[in-house]
């Protein structure tokens, strides 16, 4: 059930409804409600994985009883590593089985050996990625003390499959979401009209900006061969308002629409391509992934404690960890490998944490420095970005020697200008309100007419600019 559906606008103010409406007992009849209605929401894609989220959530809910029973260390981490296993492995089963197998097959054949493996017609179940990583936070933290293990279960299920955030992000941590389905909700007028105004933006970066960006990316992406270099840049350019669009897009309406239930879930973007390097843009880009690495991969690691070498080394594990997390394909690997690169320089020289304020804090237009450092990172953004998107690495390299070529100063070949128009207008839009949790988060303080006539702009533009229905991006990771 996608959130641009007519199936969702339905769902939604049913369930919106009834959870209001609920009378005795009603923490519990919420939770139970939102819990129905969350795999109600997943099984429309396929019910049969259903029994993935239903496992996972027994597994890690008996997990975290035995942990609080144990006092024996060994036996604590043994249970760990059993949740771990088998959430990691359903993961792995699902998503990469086939791809290893394949990369097995073509190591053979270089070095001149045919291989008879068979490989599995293996679906990806939507959204595993996410919710993994969600039951995981939910044990580790309960390994590590930092936080009591729930004994209600129909709690513990609302939790795991919280259908806003369930498919693709943002993923919550259990210290964060959890403690909020044993608290009473209350519907907060203010809160609910703010929800909606972010669902309403998250529609707009959605359905205007992403799908639109899509139609031209894919048509230059699948054709490189026969356009310029400045096509293919406009491609790239393309591209990454595609994905920014589609995946921030989701998580504002997953925030907006967890507001309306009277939960709050955290922030995913921040503005990312206002960056100023590499390092600010990655603590703005899908803030819920790099904290969790953060704080379950790369800390335990030893994180920056060390000397350089280890450093070093955990900032390319950890960048190839989160490439390798996004999908079975070593375009993949390689986009991650090479913001590690990116990353490096700044790390030798103590310069990652230098630009951890929002750029032209306090200003209408930022400087000519500040203006150069966020055109030259997302310039290299756009580079990354080129194997994210490619098929294969080697479709990849073609379309980056392509684009570097005496065309990149020609007229480019496509030149939609209604869709640029529309870009420009999205970008003045978020930067004017880069202040904020979203960018139109503030704008209640404008005159309530010139308010209304900017909502009624945006729907006019949704409809308008509603072409042909796309999933969204992160459905697929």
């Amino acid at each position: 059930m996608l959130f641009n559906s007519i199936e969702f606008f339905l769902f939604l103010p049913i369930i919106f409804t009834l959870y209001w409406l609920i009378g005795d007992k009603r923490i519990k009849s919420q939770n139970i409600l939102l819990a129905i209605s969350s795999y109600v929401f997943y099984g429309w894609w396929d019910w049969h994985f259903l029994f993935l989220i239903l496992f996972s959530s027994v597994v890690d809910y008996t997990i975290g009883l035995l942990l609080n029973s144990t006092k024996d260390q060994s036996r604590r981490k043994l249970l760990l590593w059993i949740s771990i296993c088998v959430n990691l492995g359903f993961l792995g089963f699902f998503k990469y089985y086939n791809f290893f197998i394949n990369s097995l097959i073509d190591s053979f054949t270089f070095f001149g050996t045919e291989l008879s493996v068979n490989t599995l017609n293996i679906i990806l179940p939507v959204g595993i990625s996410f919710y993994t990583f969600q039951t995981l936070s939910y044990t580790i933290d309960v390994y590590r003390k930092k936080l009591e293990p729930t004994k209600d279960f129909i709690g513990f299920m609302a939790f795991v499959s919280f259908f806003p955030q369930l498919v693709a992000g943002p993923i919550e941590r259990a210290t964060n979401l959890l403690p909020q389905f044993y608290k009473e909700r209350q519907f907060i007028y203010c809160n609910a009209v703010d929800g909606l105004r972010q669902v309403l933006w998250g529609l707009f970066k959605k359905i205007v900006i992403a799908d639109n960006c899509a139609k031209y990316a894919n048509i230059i992406f699948n054709n490189h061969e026969d356009y310029s270099g400045s096509t293919l840049l406009l491609g790239a350019f393309f591209f990454a308002f595609q994905i920014y669009g589609d995946f921030s897009g989701y998580s504002d309406i997953a925030i907006g629409i967890s507001r309306l239930f009277g939960f709050d879930l955290k922030r995913n973007f921040a503005f990312p391509y206002f960056s100023r390097d590499i390092a600010e843009f990655w603590r703005r880009w899908h803030i819920s992934l790099s904290t969790w690495f953060r704080d379950y991969l790369y800390i335990p690691l030893g994180g920056s404690r060390g000397g350089l070498k280890m450093k070093i080394r955990n900032t390319f594990i950890i960048f190839i960890v989160s490439g390798f997390w996004h999908g079975a394909n070593w375009t993949f690997v390689v986009w991650g490998t090479l913001n590690a690169i990116y990353f490096l320089p700044l790390l030798l020289l103590n310069k990652n944490r230098v630009n951890t304020d929002m750029v032209a804090q306090g200003k209408f237009l930022p400087s000519i420095i500040e203006l150069y450092q966020i055109g030259t990172t997302f310039f290299i953004t756009l580079i990354a970005w080129v194997f994210f998107r490619a098929d294969n690495v080697t479709h990849a390299f073609s379309y980056l020697k392509n684009m570097f070529t005496s065309s990149l100063f020609s007229k480019p070949e496509l030149f939609p200008s209604s869709i640029l128009a529309i870009l420009v207008f999205f970008i003045c839009i978020e930067w004017l309100g880069r202040s904020g949790e979203y960018a139109i988060n503030k704008i209640d303080v404008i005159y309530k007419p010139l308010r209304w006539s900017f909502y009624f702009f945006i729907i006019i533009l949704i409809f308008s600019f509603n072409g042909e229905q796309q999933e969204f991006i992160y459905f697929q990771f």
